[in-house]
């Protein structure tokens, strides 16, 4: 019986290319995740934003949400505006007093001066948003009004990510950051979602006037109208 020789031949090496590396920071889902009504808002860029890009991010939709107002002629577009400003821009001040002007104080040398400029600089934004939460499109100084408080707003945001931010984040590093993010992102649940300029802006108290005040304007919150995310372009129609 003859033998038949077989030959094996040796497949050939499969090359698996490397994943690509992201070009940019995820960002989070707009009104989706955001708005009182809507699904509870997003943690899965705290895993890898650290803690100025967090803030950086709630700074790009205040201004986002300012332009709507400024340039909208719709008074219930404006309206639900000015709601979404309010709410990000009151749980956003607080979670940065509770949270990352402590960690300011502790790990940057002179963190304590520059926590209280910080401190200083929220207390004047928050009288004008308390002026500006009680206001209705179409009143005489509601533009006025909310033109004044974002000039405010703006000079402590060049002030935070220029100067603050960049000392902060050399002083912890990247682990630190990110989890000083997650904690950020956690504190805004619990926080006020209207401004209460008369309420202590330092921990334990304002902790604990926090979580006091905090269910009184969610509940007001359930009845006010905020922006469709349905109908509405993210990040002023830009690409995040």
């Amino acid at each position: 019986m003859p033998i038949r020789l077989v030959q094996f031949v040796r497949p050939a090496a499969r090359v698996y290319a490397p994943a690509p590396t992201p070009t940019r920071v995820l960002r989070r889902t707009y009104a989706e995740h955001h708005f009182p009504g809507n699904k509870a808002e997003s943690l899965e860029h705290s895993q890898i934003f650290k803690i100025s890009q967090a803030i950086q991010q709630d700074h790009d939709e205040l201004e986002d949400y300012y332009n709507r107002i400024i340039n909208s002629k719709d008074h219930d577009e404006q309206r639900r505006f000015q709601n979404a400003f309010v709410w990000e821009l009151a749980r956003h001040s607080i979670a940065e007093e509770l949270v990352v002007y402590p960690t300011l104080e502790k790990v940057v040398s002179d963190g304590a001066q520059r926590a209280d400029q910080d401190r200083a600089e929220h207390q004047k934004v928050k009288e004008r948003l308390y002026e500006f939460q009680n206001m209705k499109p179409g009143d005489q100084n509601f533009i006025p009004t909310l033109e004044v408080l974002f000039k405010d707003l703006k000079q402590h945001i060049k002030h935070e990510e220029e100067d603050d931010l960049v000392k902060l984040e050399e002083a912890l590093g990247l682990t630190q950051s990110k989890e000083l993010c997650q904690k950020f992102e956690k504190t805004k649940y619990f926080t006020p979602t209207r401004s209460h300029p008369s309420a202590p802006n330092k921990p334990p108290f304002e902790t604990v006037v926090g979580l006091m005040t905090a269910p009184i304007d969610k509940l007001r919150d359930l009845f006010a109208k905020f922006p469709d995310y349905k109908k509405v372009k993210p990040y002023g129609g830009q690409s995040p």
